[in-house]
């Protein structure tokens, strides 16, 4: 398992270097699972080479958002008093979310399509 963590920790990593050397405003993290995800589609990581840290990671996944609802409980006044800004943000930003990710799905399936009855 400590190979597995290891494999895990170098796409935090590469994130990490990514994000330190060129000051891009994205989280480390976020860029690491990129990596990770492109290690696993491209054939450079085995599946069975992580499935046990990432069984062990989903397992005590509801233990990661604990802080986050601590962070909501400590900032309850501010959140209070600008409720309708964050109301109308949250609302914005998942209609365009669903949107996009609809419109998405159709142009992926449209072209899934035209490649079938192409032959392709």
């Amino acid at each position: 398992m400590f190979v597995q963590i290891l494999l895990v920790l170098f796409c935090l990593l590469l994130g990490e270097g990514i994000v330190y050397t060129t000051g891009i405003k994205v989280p480390p993290s976020i860029l690491g699972m990129l990596f990770l995800f492109l290690f696993l589609k491209v054939g450079i990581y085995k599946e069975s080479w992580i499935k046990e840290i990432a069984e062990l990671l989903l397992k005590y996944l509801p233990l990661f958002f604990v802080p986050a609802g601590v962070g909501i409980m400590a900032y309850l006044g501010k959140i209070a008093q600008n409720w309708f800004g964050i109301l109308t943000a949250s609302l914005i930003s998942f209609l365009l979310v669903l949107v996009v990710t609809g419109w998405t799905h159709q142009v992926l399936r449209n072209l899934g399509k035209r490649k079938t009855r192409h032959g392709n």
